[in-house]
């Protein structure tokens, strides 16, 4: 007998739960995509787009996922072998570097490892060794998904402009964005990427680049740009077909539109301090639970951990255990480990991700953390017994 049969709760770190207003949104008929409402709908999204990334720059929108984001970034402010920096703390910005080093630019790495955000006096080092500027472009994650880290971007454009360096400031919010607090234009990010499955409540396959006039200058000198990927088109087009180089992405389009209204009627602060709430209240079980047994977060200090996504450490495999015990008795899907949390004290199996994004709310992540409790004793698995009352306790202080 299992208790997992009703509505299925994926609790996943994106795509994250797709709020019915969005997908009732989606369940229509193709649209006319030469004139009419679906032209003014897309206007329409740019506005609201910008006011989530805290920009009045430019956005460029893409049917893509995150990769694609990645490397439209990459296309439209490099040449082939110029160098960028590339900041690692999982597994999303070494991968990030991956792709540029294919593409013909030299990635300079700096590896803070699987539990560590960005140390800036090493990126002061190696920007202070740059006497030549080669560097072009600075790369970080604010969130990297694998090991839930979250870096200080302002800290890193503080970096950058007390080394006297005019390297591009890049930032993949690809996790994070209408999660985590970020303000691109009064932090001086010059390039952000992100995708529509995470804190926009949007099915996978629409990606966005926002980037400033100083990243547009750059894609002046560019040689890696190609027609598609050329995100100059894109903005303020002349046609509408140029908002994608093609045809629309009409039902996600339809969907984006009605998750940027459900984030403006919450309110964009308030969107960031529910995700706070509750990210600590997920902290609090954790914490609680690893004073009489092997659980811990994997990013010890409380002000690096991103408001998204919790990765932890349950020890000798029971992070699998507990993946397969939540879907097949509790009906929840937590995230696998992915490689940025390999590590010599403890192996992929001993980890999972919790996702805590987008459309959630308290009794979702009260019952999945009760969940968690249930499957520890019931596997036997050594833990604090009162996580979960920690957790009511965060909620109930608000």
């Amino acid at each position: 007998m299992s208790l997992a049969n009703g509505r299925h709760y994926l609790a996943i770190p994106g795509p994250s739960v797709m709020p019915d207003r969005v997908l009732q949104a989606m369940h229509r008929p193709a649209p006319n995509i030469y004139t009419g409402e679906m032209v003014e709908l897309t206007h329409s999204l740019v506005p609201d787009l910008k006011a989530v990334a805290r920009t009045k720059h430019n956005v460029a929108m893409y049917i893509a996922n995150g990769h694609g984001a990645w490397e439209a970034a990459l296309v439209n402010t490099l040449s082939r072998g110029d160098r960028i920096l590339i900041l690692g703390t999982g597994r999303f910005c070494l991968g990030w570097g991956e792709m540029a080093t294919a593409m013909g630019v030299d990635a300079q790495v700096i590896d803070f490892g699987q539990r560590s955000d960005i140390d800036m006096a090493r990126v002061a080092e190696a920007l202070a060794a740059d006497t030549g500027h080669k560097i072009k472009a600075v790369l970080a994650v604010q969130v990297d998904t694998s090991t839930s880290v979250r870096n200080d971007i302002p800290a890193l454009r503080r970096t950058l402009d007390e080394a006297g360096h005019p390297a591009l400031l890049f930032s993949d919010n690809i996790a994070c964005l209408a999660c985590d607090e970020f303000h691109m234009d009064d932090w001086g990010v010059d390039v952000m990427v992100t995708g529509s499955q995470k804190g926009l409540m949007t099915p996978p396959g629409m990606a966005f680049v926002f980037f400033n006039d100083k990243a547009d200058a750059a894609r002046g000198r560019a040689n890696l740009v190609t027609p598609y990927w050329d995100w100059r088109p894109r903005v303020e087009p002349d046609e509408y077909y140029k908002y994608f180089n093609g045809t629309a992405p009409t039902h996600h389009l339809y969907g984006l539109r009605t998750a940027l209204d459900m984030i403006k009627e919450e309110g964009l602060d308030n969107v960031w301090a529910r995700h706070a709430t509750l990210a600590r209240a997920v902290w609090a079980a954790v914490e609680v639970w690893g004073q009489a047994g092997p659980a811990r977060p994997n990013i010890a200090a409380e002000t690096r951990r991103s408001h998204a996504v919790t990765t932890v450490n349950f020890g000798a495999g029971n992070g699998q255990r507990l993946r397969d015990w939540m879907t097949a008795n509790a009906g929840v899907t937590l995230g696998i480990p992915l490689g940025g949390v390999e590590g010599a004290d403890g192996q992929k199996e001993d980890f999972l991700r919790i996702g805590h994004m987008g459309h959630v709310n308290a009794h979702m992540v009260l019952g999945l953390l009760a969940g968690l409790q249930a499957g520890m004793a019931a596997l036997q698995i050594p833990h604090g017994p009162t996580g979960l009352e920690a957790a009511i306790n965060v909620i109930a202080e608000g």
